[in-house]
């Protein structure tokens, strides 16, 4: 298989939304990665967009368990769509995102943060990109076959409960599709100049809405299908204060 940074490249290149209904996106990033001081981070990056132009968001919770997210597009047309309601702040920001090796990159929010990651394979993650590559598109799109993979993959990776579809805090339903994964075994941040230590797997498991944030460090390419927004069933909201 070729490396990540070869794989993203070529996404980046030629960014295609995956077939269906709804809001598509079609992307990658860090699904998680917790640290010692308690901070979780996590990253998306999507070339492809069906409610805007591609967009980079990183989102921090906190040791006392509050979100923030930052977004280089406004907040509506990336990651709060869909999951304002539980974030205490949703900012515009430059992002910037390099890749420093073929396993490894470099995201910065000026000012802000600074936060380097470190990819891996393993025995686990290769079965499960191994399984993903020869499974029908029919079958990434059902709830009972995402249920199951899900049930495996958390405990195959040691990133506790895990829900490939679901509800986002908003109310739209969700299914995530994590086609390939690697770890996140190394990886170095700074936010407001504070560093927030080694890797270390949670020791309680966060949530956003039926969205379980891994509990150990993984890296994903992948896709998302969300229902299309409804005013009249979903939230509007990028954060409780708004």
């Amino acid at each position: 298989m070729a490396e990540p940074r070869e794989l993203v490249e070529r996404l980046e290149r030629q960014p295609a939304l995956p077939q269906g209904d709804g809001e598509r996106f079609s992307g990658y990033g860090v699904m998680a990665c917790p640290f010692a001081s308690g901070d979780i981070l996590c990253h998306r990056r999507f070339p492809a967009s069906s409610v805007g132009p591609a967009y980079t968001s990183v989102w921090h919770r906190d040791p006392e368990g509050q979100w923030r997210f930052y977004q280089d597009v406004p907040p509506l047309q990336a990651c709060p769509r869909f999951f304002g309601s539980a974030l205490t702040e949703a900012s515009q920001a430059e992002i910037e995102l390099a890749w420093t090796g073929p396993r490894a990159f470099r995201l910065a929010i000026p000012g802000k943060l600074d936060w380097a990651v470190s990819l891996a394979p393993t025995v686990a993650t290769r079965a499960l990109n191994g399984i993903g590559s020869v499974m029908p598109d029919r079958l990434w799109r059902s709830p009972a076959v995402l249920g199951v993979m899900a049930s495996v993959a958390g405990v195959a990776l040691g990133a506790g409960k895990l829900r490939m579809a679901g509800r986002s805090p908003n109310g739209q339903r969700f299914v995530a599709n994590p086609m390939l994964i690697w770890t996140v075994p190394e990886s170095r941040a700074t936010i407001d100049g504070r560093n927030l230590g080694r890797v270390e797997q949670s020791k309680t498991q966060a949530r956003l809405g039926d969205f379980w944030i891994p509990r150990r460090g993984l890296f994903v390419i992948g896709r998302a299908f969300f229902d299309a927004f409804d005013p009249a069933v979903h939230s509007p909201a990028t954060s409780r204060a708004g």
